[in-house]
This record gives C-alpha cells, sequence and structure tokens, in this order.
C-alpha cells in the first residue's frame, strides 16, 4: 500500500465518505473501470481514497479515470502521487513510466517547461537502471515528435523506428501502435506517401480491434486522422473518423478526444452536403470543450462553422467564427481570405492570402492554401499568380498521388485555362474533378465543377450542354442553401427564356431545408423553446437559425417571418 493522503477535502465530503465501505467502493471502481465507464470509476476510486489511500494499482486507475473523463487536472495530481509513491516504494521503472505519461500530457497541453523536468525525471530513472526495459522506448516518442516538429524527418523516423522495435522485443503493443504511427506521420511530411499511409494504416489496425489501451487508441486514431487530411486523403480521413466515432459512441463516459471527434464528424458532413447537421456537430464539439485541453479541436470546430456559413452567404457569421477559430490557435485562412472576396474586398483577399502562401515553406503547408490563391488571383485578374499557384499544385499532385489532390490540380488548370481565354483545354481536367468529387460523395465540389464546365460551354456557344450543367448545380446549391453560388449562376443564365428560377425570393433567399423547418413551425406559432424541443435541437442552434431566416428574407419580426412563409407557399 502507498501510503499517500489525497488533498484535503470539505468536511462534508469526509463525512459522507466515512459511511460507505471502502470496499465496496473499490469493487465498484474496478468494475467500472473494466467496462470503461471512466467517470463511474473516478467517482468510486475517489471516494474510496479519501476513507483509506488506494494502493498503487488502483491509484493508477484512478489517475486514467481522470484523465479520460477530461479530468486534466486531477489526473495530473494522480499521476504525482502515483510517482512519488512508487518512487519512495523502490519501484523505479514504474515510477519512470508515471513520469512519462505526466511530461507526455504536459506537452499536450503546450506546458514545455513542466513536461520536460517530468520527462527528465524518466529519462534518468531509466539511466539508473543497468538492462534494457520498455521504459527506453516510450522516452524515444516525444523525442520523434519534437524532431518531427522541427522538420527533421530522418531523425524522427529513427526515433519512431526504435520505439516500435523496443515495444516487439517486450510485446507492448502500445508502444508498437505509437511508433508506427509517428513512423507513417514522418514519412507522409517526407513525401513517401504510400509507405506513410501504410503505417498510418498498421497501427490503426490493432486501435480498430479494441487491442490498444485507451489513450493510445485516441492518439494514433486523432493524429492518423489529421495526417491524411493534410494530404488530402479524404477517403482514409472518412474511413477513421467513423471508426473513431463508433469508437467514442462505444464510450459514452470518455471526454477525452471527443471534441477531436466531433470537429472531424462536422469536416465529413460539410463534405458530404450535410451542411445544417456539420454545424450542429461543430457546436456539440464546442460545448464540450474542457478548457485548454482541446483549444486546437475547438478551432478546427470554429472554423468548420464558418466554412459553411461563408457558403451559405451568412457572412457576419462566418466573421465571427473565423475570429473564435484564430483565438484558439487554428489559422484561419484561407477561409477568412476567401470571405473577403465574397465580401468584394479584392484587396484584403489578395493580401491575406499572398501573406499565408508566402509564409508556407513545405509543400504539405503550401497545398492547403494554393487552391485558394488560384481563385483569388483570378478573382482580381492576377493571371500570372494564378498561373503559378496553379502549376505548383499540379507539380504536388504528381508527388503525392491522391485523388483528391488530383480533383483540385484539374480545377484549377481548368480555372486558369478558361480565363487565358482556352475553353477547349477546359472540358478535360474538369470533367475529371468533376467525377472524383461526384465519387467521393461531395455534391458541393461536384456542382461547383458543373459550374466551371457551364462556363466554358457558354464560351464554345453550346448553350444547350451549359444550361444542363446549371441546372443541375442549382438543384445542389438550392438544398445546400448555398446562396452566393446560386446567385452567381443567375448571372450565366443565358438570356430569353431561362428555365432555372434564380431571384433570391424565388429561391427561398437561400433558406436551408432546416431553415424551412424552422420556419414553418414558427410561422404556426412555436416559440423558439417549442422549436427546439420539435426538431430535438438547443434553444441556441434555433435562436441562431431565427436570426438568420429574418436576415435572409428581410424581415425584422415573427409576424412579417409568418406572412413571407405564406405569402410564399412554404406552409
Amino acid at each position: 500500500m502507498i501510503d499517500i493522503s489525497m488533498h484535503t477535502d470539505s468536511e462534508a465530503q469526509l463525512s459522507q465518505t466515512r459511511e460507505q465501505d471502502p470496499t465496496e467502493l473499490l469493487q465498484r471502481g474496478r468494475v467500472s473501470y473494466e467496462r470503461n465507464e471512466w467517470r463511474d470509476a473516478f467517482e468510486a476510486f475517489s471516494a474510496a481514497d479519501r476513507i483509506t489511500p488506494l494502493c498503487a494499482e488502483d491509484l493508477q486507475r484512478l489517475a486514467w479515470s481522470a484523465g479520460l473523463a477530461a479530468r486534466d487536472e486531477d489526473m495530473l495530481a494522480t499521476q504525482e502521487r502515483l510517482y512519488q509513491g512508487l518512487l519512495d516504494s523502490g519501484n523505479s521503472l514504474p515510477a519512470a513510466r508515471a513520469a512519462f505519461w505526466l511530461g507526455f500530457r504536459l506537452l499536450a497541453r503546450g506546458e514545455f517547461g513542466r513536461a520536460g523536468g517530468w520527462l527528465g525525471r524518466s529519462q534518468r530513472l531509466v539511466e539508473l537502471h543497468s538492462q534494457d526495459c520498455v521504459e527506453q522506448g516510450y522516452l524515444l516518442l516525444p523525442m520523434a515528435q519534437r524532431r518531427l516538429q522541427a522538420g527533421e524527418l530522418e531523425e524522427a523516423q529513427d526515433c519512431a523506428t526504435r520505439a516500435a522495435a523496443i515495444g516487439e522485443r517486450f510485446g507492448e503493443v502500445d508502444l508498437i501502435a505509437f511508433g508506427r504511427n509517428l513512423q507513417g506521420r514522418a514519412l507522409i511530411a517526407a513525401e513517401q506517401i504510400e509507405t506513410g499511409l501504410a503505417r498510418l494504416d498498421e497501427a490503426l489496425l490493432p486501435a480498430s480491434a479494441g487491442e490498444l489501451s485507451p489513450v493510445v487508441t485516441g492518439i494514433v486514431y486523432c493524429s492518423a486522422i489529421v495526417s491524411c487530411h493534410r494530404i488530402f486523403a479524404f477517403e482514409r480521413v472518412r474511413e477513421w473518423t467513423n471508426a473513431l466515432s463508433s469508437w467514442c459512441a462505444a464510450n459514452p463516459q470518455l471526454g477525452l478526444f471527443t471534441v477531436q471527434c466531433l470537429a472531424h464528424r462536422a469536416e465529413i458532413m460539410q463534405l458530404s452536403g450535410s451542411w445544417p447537421e456539420a454545424v450542429e456537430e461543430a457546436g456539440r464539439a464546442l460545448e464540450r470543450c474542457v478548457r485548454d485541453i482541446d483549444r486546437l479541436a475547438a478551432g478546427r470546430a470554429y472554423y468548420q462553422q464558418a466554412e459553411i456559413y461563408r457558403l451559405r452567404g451568412e457572412f457576419e457569421g462566418a466573421e465571427t467564427a473565423y475570429r473564435d477559430a484564430g483565438r484558439s490557435g487554428f489559422d484561419p485562412q484561407p477561409g477568412l481570405a476567401l470571405l473577403r472576396l465574397a465580401q468584394r474586398d479584392g484587396n484584403a483577399a489578395v493580401s491575406l492570402i499572398r501573406r499565408v502562401v508566402a509564409a508556407s515553406g513545405e509543400r504539405l503547408a503550401r497545398i492547403r492554401f494554393l487552391p485558394a490563391c488560384v481563385e483569388i488571383m483570378l478573382a482580381v485578374g492576377c493571371l500570372d499568380e494564378a498561373r503559378a499557384a496553379s502549376g505548383e499544385l499540379t507539380e504536388s499532385a504528381g508527388i503525392l498521388k491522391t485523388d483528391v489532390l488530383a480533383a483540385i490540380a484539374d480545377r484549377a488548370c481548368a480555372s486558369v485555362e478558361l480565363a487565358q481565354g482556352n475553353p477547349h483545354a477546359v472540358l478535360g481536367p474538369a470533367r475529371r474533378s468533376f467525377r472524383i468529387w461526384q465519387q467521393l460523395g461531395a455534391p458541393y465540389l461536384a456542382a461547383r465543377m458543373r459550374v466551371l464546365l457551364a462556363r466554358a460551354c457558354l464560351v464554345l456557344g453550346d448553350t444547350e450542354s451549359a444550361r444542363m450543367e446549371l441546372e443541375c448545380a442549382a438543384e445542389v446549391f438550392k438544398r445546400l442553401g448555398a446562396a452566393p453560388d446560386l446567385g452567381a449562376i443567375a448571372e450565366l443564365i443565358p438570356t430569353g427564356g431561362a428555365v432555372i428560377q434564380t431571384s433570391a425570393r424565388q429561391q427561398g433567399r437561400g433558406l436551408t431545408e432546416r431553415e424551412l423547418q424552422v420556419l414553418r413551425l414558427v410561422a404556426k406559432g412555436c416559440t423558439n423553446k417549442a422549436v427546439a424541443r420539435e426538431l430535438s435541437l438547443s434553444e441556441k442552434t434555433v435562436d441562431r437559425h431565427v436570426s438568420n431566416i429574418f436576415a435572409k428574407i428581410e424581415v425584422t419580426s415573427r409576424a412579417a417571418a409568418t406572412a413571407f412563409a405564406y405569402e410564399h407557399h412554404w406552409i
């Protein structure tokens, strides 16, 4: 037994726990822990610990229960107790393991000074041990991460490979998977895409089979998804996001990783054309954020909301969400630059996109911004810069060899060819790009390719094909509520006998299907609270929908909105 007392509790809390049977509490905590019911385990172990200090094994369970339930401060405090108790009892290698996880968690929180101190303690204990041990492999993991972040890719691969080899020698599945994951990330950064993806897949197989500890499972899922997203490997992003979502759903008491999961799900929903659901999913991610633990995931969720607001023409909401993303540490570009373009502030758009492209040195960082650079430069007439950005995308697509990046490069190429007056050269790359987006199930991006094809057909005098492409695109934009894109189509319709109704009022002013549902209920006299209950939404979400509806149909009261709905036969 490690006799280390918890921090002083209130007298009321102590009085309550004294009345409970510590043996029963321990049994309850152990059973809950085995069932992955981490909140229940934390409460039971904490109550037992207030009566009699926990043994090392149960103290470790308490620490991981706290961490997985997103009680970070409790996790760190308990892990420190575990470290000290193990050290005092002469268990140096388990103490080194406890110090490692303390340092590793502090690294993730950005507390580099404290993290370095704990990792240093772990390293010193391992060095005092005369024989090889699995803890040597774990200590290579933060070293590999530091090398990776510094761009020292060969060194990062070496550290990760050595860590995985130690894991194999000791049969430590967590260490093997973590090492393979870091290998894959370093290989992808070195543009060895196929080999890197294979390493990520190899690390994810034991995670999906339930063979890894919960914390390592979450780490390899989330880091692999981010790595695949960087190279536009969206098929894998979707596959592994679905797997992560299933894992989180199977563990409802999981607090750690759920915000990252929801943010990734919002991205997939946007790509798949489920925009209202994507906004709501990002909102759920933000509601579950725990202080600094989920700051970057919160930024990703804000950015996802901002992107959908921008595409729907809700520029004020987009502006706010991009700012919130930036405050959370997530770069709001290129979305913010595209917002400025949509607001017809070309100078600001050009300045923003030039800055971020110039500041991005390595290829994987630049390809995130180059598609927006092509779009913005073409819009303001800077054809040379657009052509250069398009050429770089084509080169990157040839090296990285992912279908989605090929589709992005083809779109950029087709757009530049059209701007240069070569409509025949547009058709091949535009159709290839369209097929990829259609196969991927990305309706908005496929519809944008239809518009580009239509523009080329109009220049070639093929108005019938242009009209067909525009009709198909308009149906998608209307369903999604992509009001700016609908407005752009209206300007392209050939004069005389236009068959697409495109005025703002005829298209419902870009109201989404969800907003139409809300408007119909408002018109029936429902309060926002009643609407929220009827549609299974939060009242805050309904408030936002009502505000957006009023802005789109240009009314200032519920009565006026009701009259508008009846006038246009939406009820």
